[in-house]
């Protein structure tokens, strides 16, 4: 089966989004103890399945699966427990964010499934913030405004 070349595009912007979190998680979890590296090996576990699932979707449809990288640039350092948790509340931004196009596509499991995604990094970024960043998470303020035309 060949699934639309926009459908394709939005699974690899997702799993190009996980590739991040899995490689953030890793970083971050060697700053953490006790319960918050159990929970942070827990989430990560849960993106290894969500990148696993979205490869499975990117090949079912015909396509070759966007690779992780062999490092990524991290936001800012992660020294302390504090910087940790940052570093997680951004990755769940960004994986938010990684959802978004695959939450337009035609397909209403593929829509249902990054809602799912999306509902879920959300509820975990706001955990480790420990409050809400923006009404849209993931998306910058520039895009929830429209600007001029000149």
């Amino acid at each position: 089966m060949t699934t639309a070349p926009e459908t394709i595009s939005a699974l690899q912007g997702a799993l190009a989004a996980e590739h991040a979190a899995i490689f953030g998680y890793g970083v971050l979890g060697a700053h953490l103890a006790g319960v918050q590296r159990q929970n942070a090996a827990r989430i990560c576990d849960s993106h290894r399945a969500r990148r696993d699932r979205l490869r499975s979707y990117v090949e079912a449809g015909g396509a070759t699966p966007v690779a992780a990288s062999p490092s990524y640039r991290l936001p800012s350092p992660v020294s302390s427990p504090r910087t940790a948790a940052q570093l997680a509340a951004r990755l769940e931004d960004g994986v938010t964010a990684g959802y978004a196009g695959l939450a337009g596509v035609a397909d209403a499991s593929l829509r249902r499934y990054a809602a799912l995604a999306m509902q879920e990094a959300t509820v975990r970024a706001i955990r480790w913030r420990g409050s809400p960043s923006a009404a849209f998470p993931g998306l910058t303020s520039a895009a929830l405004y429209p600007r001029a035309e000149k």
